[in-house]
């Protein structure tokens, strides 16, 4: 029996990402058109884990038929959403600039694999390399903000978290205590890494003029 059960989890992912994804979105309208694509996709990656979250909850809530839409929805956040987040972290410490159609083949190329991992039966591993990548990619955005403390905080607790909440059973270990707690896991690294996100130096706001 889970400690916290199934149904808070989901709740608390609903509510961590929708709010995370309304952080985002409020966000954008303070930074420069540079930054625009790269905040988009974080808002996508945690609109993705929101709505995984409100299928879980309908389902055991009011019994609703959402168990296949939850499904692909937590597909697409592992398969597309983390490592959307991963590369945003590691464009905007890099203070890296991308355009909005490279950012777009990155978005295409990310649910072109995920759809053939799919359809291949190969989502738990490449579910598992991606997720990874993603953990260390958070990590090291963190990192690179070292003397500033709380960044390299964020970042190292993101991406331990984003690490919990990978499919490990079956590959590394035989079971994988941490799975029952998925959507928890999911629901504490989001804020932290929205959090991060909006700190680091590639996110140039628009500066207003000063007054004369």
């Amino acid at each position: 029996m889970n400690l916290i059960p199934d149904l808070l989890q989901a709740v608390l992912l609903t509510l961590t990402g929708l709010a995370s994804a309304i952080w985002i979105g409020s966000a954008r309208r303070g930074y420069g058109e540079p930054d625009q694509p790269a905040l988009f996709s974080a808002l996508l990656a945690f609109t993705l884990a929101a709505g995984t979250g409100a299928c879980a909850a309908a389902r055991l809530a009011l019994g609703a038929d959402t168990l296949e839409a939850e499904r692909w929805l937590l597909q697409a956040t592992l398969l597309l959403g983390l490592p959307l987040v991963g590369v945003v972290a590691l464009t905007l410490s890099r203070r890296w600039i991308w355009s909005r159609p490279t950012w777009g083949r990155v978005v295409i190329g990310l649910c072109a694999f995920f759809e053939l991992a799919r359809q291949l039966g190969w989502s738990a591993p490449y579910a598992l390399s991606l997720g990874l990548l993603s953990a260390l990619l958070v990590a090291y955005a963190g990192l690179l903000q070292w003397p500033a403390r709380l960044q390299a905080a964020a970042g190292l607790a993101g991406g331990v978290l984003l690490m919990a909440l990978l499919p490990w059973a079956g590959l590394l270990l035989s079971s994988n205590p941490l799975q029952a707690y998925q959507q928890l896991w999911l629901a504490l690294a989001i804020p932290i890494i929205a959090w991060l996100l909006l700190h680091l130096p590639g996110n140039m706001r628009e500066q207003s003029p000063a007054p004369t």
